[in-house]
């Protein structure tokens, strides 16, 4: 064992140590805060890290449900995950991240043990440069947790990153390479986290920076961890888009692909926006 290995910041941000069988203890990350404290995405795998770690897990995510009750404050934080049924091929989930023992976010997860079987894919892989030719966006004054992707954006940036100032207007879609950076390689707990590194669907629609936060997010997971091991330290494909923006609130519909164009995930979240 090489004991001078660096530890990933992801992998410190999402750290948890075990008090006692399904309960855990974290600290928030500075490297990972966001506008209003800390990225949703990195909590979000903190969570689902809580539930990979339990003793009485079985089989692997397929999907994971998060709902941001309140906002999470800088500093410690308590998770309790408990399986609440397993079944022969499934489990299912509840977790609870509290402080200062009030609840502020809470969860539902199932994992499962796949079976070899028919499989397909019914959406199509977006055609799109390779991510060696889309530039690399400035992201001078952003949030921390931006600092640790390498997020190229095809279509879709926000009015403060986009270079034309006029590409989005009648389009909430964006299309992006991504990947930890420095570069780690794809688990579950990154795809997580990854599947939150879209920019609000809003800023991206009128190009107008408004207050918005996460109310609920999910995601299903379309891969298994030796897809995942596969696919190494390599950039994902993001894609993801609006349906409605309707009176304070947004939808936000999203996949994530591998380089070479298999489905890892599908996302959607629930987001509200203050005018």
């Amino acid at each position: 064992m090489n004991s001078n290995k660096q530890v990933h910041a992801f992998d410190k941000a999402t750290q948890l140590t075990e008090e006692a069988s399904g309960d855990y203890s974290g600290h928030t990350s500075e490297k990972y805060a966001n506008m209003i404290g800390p990225f949703g995405g990195v909590i979000a795998s903190t969570l689902l890290r809580a539930v990979l770690e339990h003793p009485e897990r079985l089989g692997e995510p397929a999907s994971l449900t998060i709902n941001y009750a309140a906002p999470v404050a800088d500093g410690n934080f308590n998770i309790k995950a408990t399986p609440t049924r397993t079944n022969r091929s499934t489990q299912h989930w509840y977790i609870v991240l509290s402080q200062n023992d009030k609840t502020v976010i809470t969860g539902t997860a199932v994992t499962a043990q796949r079976r070899d079987t028919w499989s397909t894919t019914e959406i199509a892989f977006p055609n799109v440069p390779t991510a060696e030719n889309v530039d690399f966006p400035s992201i001078e004054g952003a949030p921390p947790w931006l600092q640790n992707y390498d997020i190229r954006i095809i279509k879709g940036a926000p009015l403060a990153l986009s270079q034309t100032q006029s590409n989005n207007s009648h389009d909430s879609t964006t299309l992006q390479w991504i990947q930890d950076k420095p570069k780690r390689n794809l688990d579950f707990l990154s795809l997580t986290s990854i599947c939150d590194a879209f920019f609000p669907r809003i800023w991206v629609r009128r190009e107008k920076m408004v207050p918005i936060g996460t109310v609920s997010l999910t995601i299903y997971f379309h891969a298994d961890s030796e897809t995942l091991k596969t696919h190494g330290d390599r950039e994902v494909l993001g894609h993801t888009r609006a349906l409605k923006f309707y009176d304070g609130f947004f939808d936000q519909t999203g996949e994530i692909w591998s380089y070479d164009g298999n489905l890892l995930a599908t996302t959607s979240q629930f987001v509200y926006y203050k005018e």
